[in-house]
């Protein structure tokens, strides 16, 4: 959460925070290596075909392991699982953010237009999947 907000400035970051991954409409997963957290992810239902992918980290230690692209595929796996048409996302333009969207192009995601209650800000990028 702390590299997003020295990644971004106040009022652009969009992460989820603990009572927004309890929410109902939040899944929440995590990929664990032993004892230490590895990475996590979540999927957000916007509605019953629009899922939107929130809150994917990858511990610092794990970086360049391939984790994020575990839990990616298993996130879009869910989405499909649930019938989901679409999955979208919402992250940051800063070269702090150059790896996950290197992931996410490579995954399949294009850009797109903010959606749900997100608006234009040249901090934020915005993708979306069709499944």
């Amino acid at each position: 959460m702390q590299h997003m907000l020295d990644s971004s400035p106040e009022g652009s970051t969009h992460f989820l925070d603990i009572d927004g991954l309890r929410r109902p409409d939040v899944t929440f997963w995590s990929i664990w290596d032993g004892e230490q957290l590895a990475g996590c992810g979540a999927l957000r239902e916007l509605d019953p075909r629009h899922g939107e992918l929130k809150s994917m980290r990858t511990a610092p230690e794990h970086l360049g392991r391939g984790v994020g692209r575990t839990l990616l595929t298993f996130i879009v796996e869910q989405a499909r699982a649930r019938d989901y048409q679409q999955v979208s996302l919402e992250t940051g333009s800063a070269p702090a953010f150059d790896a996950a969207l290197h992931l996410y192009v490579s995954f399949g995601f294009e850009p797109c237009a903010p959606f749900a209650d997100y608006v234009e800000d040249p901090f934020s990028r915005f993708f979306t999947l069709a499944l």
